[in-house]
């Protein structure tokens, strides 16, 4: 978990909005407490604060190309960027090997349609310094959150968090998952519209799009193990399987130490043994070396004699997971919620109900 704060169409000097945008950002550092990064040039702002989980050395941003004319600030992980590597029309002078510098190799080839080829869940901000084009994506299903704001001298503003674009802007929106903003073109654009999106389609009435391509004709990835038509139920059930297990292993790309959360339930429950049964080989090298930590460990959280505190129990001793219980108390509870509220930048009472533990279990896994 990162964050990134753009400022674009610059209307007025860039110093003081350079000091305004590291300012604004400041408010986002909870996401990216490790390094804290800024590009100014007199058309765009680009500022990232960082939370080191691959190329830990090496991958602060904003990232660059060679001779420094496009940039990247990106909150994101792209899962499958060493396939993307190895595909390149022609070979790119990479500078880390962050998985996301690929998408600056991709904007070289692709444009904005590189949207379309990433496995991952990513907001970004890149800009095209020597043409003076930014673009703005999202991934598909929205995981990770981005915002778009403008002011009154008509600066444009993209940032992680809301908590970021209030000071400054008169109207925030949320950017839209499953799409991109190419400056060229002026306006939102989707990229992903996989035939689930289609009731006939699912239902069988319709050949409607082809699946797993964008309504633009930019590809877009589809989950290993999909298919395009309906299946017998013993074959879907192995595609199931088989898009689950690749999705569990492709998300345990870390070159720090992971855990799972753990509540007893199906979910949690699944992915745990999912993951377990990846757990000894690094998925950073196709299994071919052996893991960095070798054990899974796995976590839980809720009140004292809770039933899911025993099932999490009961789960972690059959994959034989190094587990961690924590209690909180029903005051412990209502003493965070202005933090939880904080946050999540939301009221939603569902919302809300389920963070409150996830807060109070994350403070206790980084202390």
């Amino acid at each position: 978990m990162c964050s990134i704060l753009a400022v674009l169409n610059l209307k007025g000097d860039v110093l003081p909005l350079r000091r305004q945008a590291v300012r604004l950002s400041r408010l986002q550092q909870h996401r990216g407490p490790d390094w804290s990064g800024v590009y100014a040039d007199p058309h765009a702002v680009l500022v990232h604060e960082r939370l080191a989980i691959v190329d830990v050395l090496h991958g602060a941003q904003p990232l660059r190309n060679a001779d420094g004319t496009h940039v990247l600030a990106v909150n994101g992980e792209i899962y499958n960027h060493r396939a993307l590597r190895q595909a390149l029309r022609t070979p790119y002078a990479f500078q880390t090997d962050s998985d996301c510098e690929v998408i600056l190799a991709l904007y070289r080839d692709h444009g904005a349609d590189l949207v379309g080829m990433l496995n991952g869940i990513f907001a970004f901000v890149l800009y095209d310094a020597a043409r003076q084009r930014y673009l703005v994506g999202r991934d598909p299903i929205g995981v990770m959150p981005l915002y778009m704001g403008s002011d009154a001298a008509g600066n444009t503003y993209v940032a992680s968090e809301m908590k970021a674009l209030v000071p400054v802007c008169d109207a925030i929106r949320e950017f839209p998952p499953g799409h991109v903003l190419d400056s060229t073109e002026g306006e939102l654009r989707r990229y992903y519209a996989p035939a689930w999106r289609d009731y006939e389609v699912v239902a069988g009435d319709s050949e409607g799009p082809t699946p797993g391509v964008a309504q633009t004709g930019s590809a877009v990835a589809t989950p290993a193990g999909a298919s395009a038509g309906a299946a017998p139920m013993g074959d879907a059930s192995a595609q199931i399987r088989t898009a689950l297990r690749a999705a569990v292993q492709r998300q345990l790309m870390s070159d720090v130490p992971y855990g799972v959360l753990l509540s007893g339930g199906l979910d949690s429950s699944i992915i745990a043994a999912t993951a377990k049964s990846f757990v000894d080989r690094r998925v950073e090298e196709d299994g071919r070396a052996p893991a960095w930590w070798p054990r899974l460990h796995t976590f839980s959280i809720g009140l004292e004699g809770s039933p899911d505190l025993a099932a999490a129990r009961e789960v972690a001793q059959h994959i034989d997971s190094v587990h961690h219980e924590f209690h909180f108390t029903v005051e412990e509870g209502i003493d965070a919620l202005e933090d939880v509220v904080y946050h999540l930048e939301t009221y939603d009472v569902t919302t809300i109900r389920a963070a409150v533990p996830m807060y109070l279990m994350a403070r206790r896994i980084r202390a």
